[in-house]
């Protein structure tokens, strides 16, 4: 039995709660009563009541995120019915705006917005002792970092080994990108960096081997951050591997000569670009230097081993497919080991929507709330990108296809112009862009490259081969065992690849990429 339980439903299993795990270490004396219990999105509503209610609770908490609102709204509205008596309590950045509206908002007894670390715990504290506070909404200040308990203890050794291990040095974003919620988490807070690091430590002595840094902008502090690179670059051994999302135009002398240090595979930089249109990016007040984003990118790539995984938003008020594209061409000849092509969404309270009536916007009203159409793109072209984006992933970012990507615009076409037409052929005959099995979606394109674009079978073949051997694999598709039938049966008999780095990041690696 536990009084209180907090839940979410994670994107994937290796996903972990994060936000819960600060609510649970800030329970105080609570802590004891309380329990964490993590499901994710292949998991039925039903069965999750079911495990919450064994522990006959009086409180539940739910974490609330755009991939999961639909999912939590089922199951809310069954725990109420099934145990009406029970108090239940949302939290999370998707009903911290627009809260009153939300289905789910009527479905609970109480939503706490903003962070609600400090606020959960003196929420229960009032209920387990019989007081019911009136106010349904309870807006909850930002808290400063020495108020928190750090959460790190509470990752499992089964965290360790199976989960990516969430850490942060900081809180807020200084910059007011009207796409972004992180516009609105003012102001910037840092983690007492000797507690920090110490908590760093305990968590790699503990065997934790990928740290991933959910700061909005970890390079803001240009002194923090080279303490914390200076410390995971100390703490470096094989099968360790560091994320950071960093703001791509700062990254001055000091922080590159640190930088330079760290061997391939050990650091993934996620930089947001999102546009490389001016006008776009002054309308959503997005500042942005691109002369010193574009060396900066240059230079990780050619003087380091870091895995640079970079975004781009498609939809943007005023940006075009023309501009788009020209934006994505421009990023690709840079060099990241992936572009991620996302469709602008309409998060709750981001003030984007001040553009909705001049650009004449149209958004899905169903989670994750993108983009359907506005005055420059209409629909059919937004369902088009959305697949592009889709097959990129499959092809240009996975490092199952490093080599043969490349050979989709060698006739000298715009890689994206040329990539458009390839994911337009693609679903012509597959009519999906999900769920097609890597020997299809292989044999797809080397049909797709010979015979449409007329490249050698031979010298695809070879290509395709090479990539699919890449990590280790062994059994080629029939349709490369039949025209190179003796590099097939090399393959065949090679040890498989049994690299600790994360998987896509290792395929890039093993290219040379």
């Amino acid at each position: 039995m536990a009084d209180i339980v907090l839940s979410t439903l994670n994107a994937k299993y290796s996903h972990a709660a994060f936000g819960l795990r600060y609510l649970l270490a800030n329970l105080g004396p609570l802590q004891s009563r309380a329990v964490l219990e993590e499901f994710d999105l292949r998991q039925r509503p039903l069965d999750i009541a079911e495990a919450l209610l064994r522990h006959e609770p009086r409180i539940v908490g739910l974490g609330v995120f755009i991939w999961n609102v639909t999912a939590v709204t089922e199951l809310a509205a069954t725990l109420k019915r099934l145990r009406p008596e029970l108090t239940l309590i949302i939290g999370g950045p998707e009903v911290s705006f627009e809260t009153v509206e939300q289905r789910l908002t009527k479905l609970a007894d109480y939503a706490i917005t903003g962070e609600a670390d400090v606020a959960f715990r003196e929420l229960c504290r009032s209920l387990l002792a019989g007081n019911r506070p009136e106010e349904k909404i309870i807006a909850a200040a930002p808290p400063e970092f020495t108020e928190l308990v750090l959460p790190y203890e509470l990752y499992t050794a089964a965290d360790l080994a199976h989960r990516v291990i969430y850490v942060e040095a900081s809180r807020g974003c200084p910059f007011r990108c009207e796409f972004c919620l992180s516009s609105l988490d003012v102001p910037v807070r840092a983690a007492p960096l000797p507690e920090f690091l110490a908590a760093m430590q305990r968590l790699l002595d503990r065997g934790a081997t990928q740290l991933k840094f959910v700061d909005r902008t970890f390079n803001l502090n240009l002194a923090t951050s080279r303490t914390i690179l200076e410390f995971c670059l100390a703490q470096w051994c094989p099968g360790r591997f560091f994320h950071f999302e960093l703001v791509p135009d700062r990254l001055p002398a000091e922080l590159r000569e640190v930088i330079a240090k760290f061997p391939p595979s050990a650091l993934q930089f996620e930089v947001g670009v999102q546009t490389f249109n001016p006008e776009v990016a002054a309308r959503i007040s997005r500042r942005q230097d691109y002369a010193k984003l574009e060396d900066n990118l240059r230079w990780l790539r050619r003087e380091t081993g870091v895995h640079v995984h970079a975004d781009l938003i498609f939809g943007l008020p005023g940006e075009t497919v023309a501009s788009f594209a020209a934006g994505f061409d421009r990023l690709l000849a840079l060099g990241p080991q992936e572009i991620q092509v996302g469709l602008l969404k309409r998060l709750r309270g981001t003030p984007i929507v001040r553009h909705d009536a001049a650009w004449a916007v149209v958004w899905n009203p169903q989670p994750p709330y993108e983009l359907l159409q506005n005055r420059l793109v209409d629909f059919a072209t937004l369902q088009r990108m959305q697949r592009l984006a889709r097959v990129w992933d499959l092809v240009g970012n996975s490092g199952n296809f490093v080599a043969t990507t490349p050979l989709i615009w060698s006739g000298g076409a715009s890689p994206f112009a040329a990539f458009l037409r390839w994911s337009d052929w693609l679903f012509a005959r597959e009519g999906r862009t999900d769920s097609i099995a890597l020997p299809r979606l292989m044999e797809r394109l080397f049909d797709f490259l010979t015979v449409e674009l007329r490249l050698s079978a031979e010298a695809v073949a070879e290509t395709m081969l090479r990539d699919f051997s890449r990590a280790g694999r062994r059994d080629a598709p029939e349709f490369l065992r039949t025209r190179l039938p003796d590099q097939a049966a090399t393959l065949r008999s090679r040890p498989r690849a049994n690299s600790p780095t994360p998987k896509r990041q290792a395929r890039h690696l093993a290219s040379g990429t």
